[in-house]
């Protein structure tokens, strides 16, 4: 059987986030088991009922990537506590129009880093409490909320042998995961 595939949605828009980063270092650490597939958020138009009429390019391809993918990875920064709305547009635009949503179904992980010891907590709880509501397949343990720390990555690299260790278990349990819902 083919590797599962993963369309990454990575909350932060900024190039060089830290949000960014890891996700990359994620793709790094899961070659060979989990297909990465990151999938832009960032040319979303604002979600607009109205816009179904001549529905945007971005939005078509978006929902045809998440559609393709095995499952999903929802990567997210913490801003006042919350995912960004970034994220909440594109669950959005994912979950429309009515009866055809691409999010039912799909085996999805949700993780984050920030520099703050908490990690990505208040983000994260409230994506899952919204990959819920659109139906994914949340997988519950382990959680994982890193706090960036010095020696943790390396550009796009988590380089800190605890971490690889960490998140390459994370990522084999979410390979077996997809596999068991795909």
């Amino acid at each position: 059987m083919p590797m599962p595939t993963v369309a990454v949605l990575v909350g932060s828009l900024r190039a060089q986030s830290l949000n960014r980063r890891y996700a990359h270092a994620l793709a790094r650490l899961a070659e060979g088991t989990l297909e990465m597939r990151f999938c832009e958020i960032g040319d979303l138009p604002l979600y607009n009922e109205d816009l179904w009429a001549d529905p945007p390019v971005p939005v078509l391809r978006m929902k045809q990537e998440v559609q393709a993918a095995d499952a999903v990875m929802l990567i997210t920064p913490e801003y006042n506590r919350g995912t960004t709305p970034a994220m909440v547009n594109a669950l959005d635009w994912g979950s429309r129009p009515m009866g055809e949503s691409c999010w039912p179904d799909k085996p999805a992980a949700i993780s984050g880093i920030s520099p703050g010891a908490p990690g990505t907590l208040g983000a994260q709880k409230e994506l899952r409490e919204r990959a819920t509501v659109l139906g994914m397949q949340v997988m519950g343990l382990p959680q994982v909320y890193m706090q960036a720390s010095e020696g943790l990555m390396q550009d796009d690299r988590i380089i800190e042998a605890s971490a690889i260790d960490f998140l390459g278990g994370w990522l084999t349990k979410f390979a077996g995961f997809v596999e068991k819902h795909r």
